[in-house]
């Protein structure tokens, strides 16, 4: 079951109460959603590596020095890590999340690890969202929110609503659907990405300047993601540090192959690529590195 979400009159639950809140996990999607949980609560942050946490402080965020202490005393736990072997270390090991206190889990994992999260906490909702970090800073990504718990969904989606577009806020009735939904999503990228660099590489081919073939791409399928793209195929922005890091994608693109009962292989292909700029160093930079560096 899907279910479309709308404010109560007018206002979300958010708008009426101040609730604490920890916030494990500040990377660069991370800090991007904290940073609109801020603006309405008061807002504990930890990370692996302090001073990536360090510019939330600056901006009003408190420091714990460790998951126990950000967790102590927190009305819901947010969690923004890598993937779902951090999961399993950070939160899972330690038994982290305290009995009733609902865990809004923005990592992207797979569905099994969904389902394994929600067994071993009850209070788990699964809340991968869609997009980079443009949106993210202006409130635009698509959010999935999954949990059968109607009251821990609400919950969520009350404090999920400053993350995301007009009408990309998904309600779900489990962890394992939202999970599957933003597999769908990065799909989409990991796919279309191959697409357009086999686009450029036919074009090429066959003469064509690398901006013509862009400027031909327009009334394609693949226009969307050219168009995200094109700034770093055309030198105008580094992929370092770019939006959506190669390692991100790949990992993506690994539980999409893990999870499928049939072979994927638009997605292997791409797969492949994202590991040849991983073995050139370039895991930590845009996954536009497919493109920019195609040639070494």
């Amino acid at each position: 079951m899907i279910h479309a979400i709308t404010s109560y009159f007018g206002k979300s639950l958010a708008q009426w109460a101040t609730m604490k809140i920890a916030f494990l996990g500040t990377g660069r999607m991370g800090s991007e959603l904290a940073r609109h949980v801020m603006k309405s609560h008061d807002v504990t942050v930890w990370n692996r590596t302090a001073k990536r946490a360090q510019p939330l402080v600056d901006e009003g965020a408190t420091l714990a020095d460790s998951p126990a202490d950000a967790v102590k005393d927190a009305e819901v736990i947010i969690t923004s890590l890598f993937g779902p072997d951090d999961i399993r270390e950070v939160v899972i090991s330690q038994n982290l999340i305290p009995k009733g206190i609902t865990w809004i889990d923005t990592t992207t994992v797979s569905p099994e690890a969904a389902r394994e999260f929600a067994e071993a906490v009850d209070s788990y909702v699964h809340a991968p969202v869609v997009g980079s970090l443009i949106p993210a800073r202006n409130g635009e990504l698509g959010v999935y929110v999954g949990t059968p718990d109607a009251s821990r969904r609400e919950v969520a989606l009350d404090i999920a609503r400053p993350w995301a577009g007009e009408e990309k806020l998904i309600g779900v009735d489990s962890a394992a659907k939202a999970a599957t939904g933003k597999l769908l999503a990065n799909l989409a990228l990991s796919v279309t990405a191959q697409g357009v660099l086999e686009a450029l590489n036919l074009g090429e081919a066959e003469g064509l300047a690398q901006d013509e073939i862009l400027q031909m791409l327009d009334i394609t399928g693949l226009a969307f993601m050219k168009n995200m793209k094109a700034p770093f195929i055309v030198g105008e922005r580094a992929t370092s540090p770019g939006d959506f890091t190669v390692d991100a994608l790949c990992k993506d693109s690994k539980l999409m192959v893990d999870t499928a009962k049939v072979p994927l292989p638009a997605v292997e292909a791409a797969m492949q690529n994202f590991e040849r700029q991983q073995e050139l160093g370039h895991g930590d930079e845009d996954f536009s590195s497919i493109f920019v560096y195609c040639k070494d």
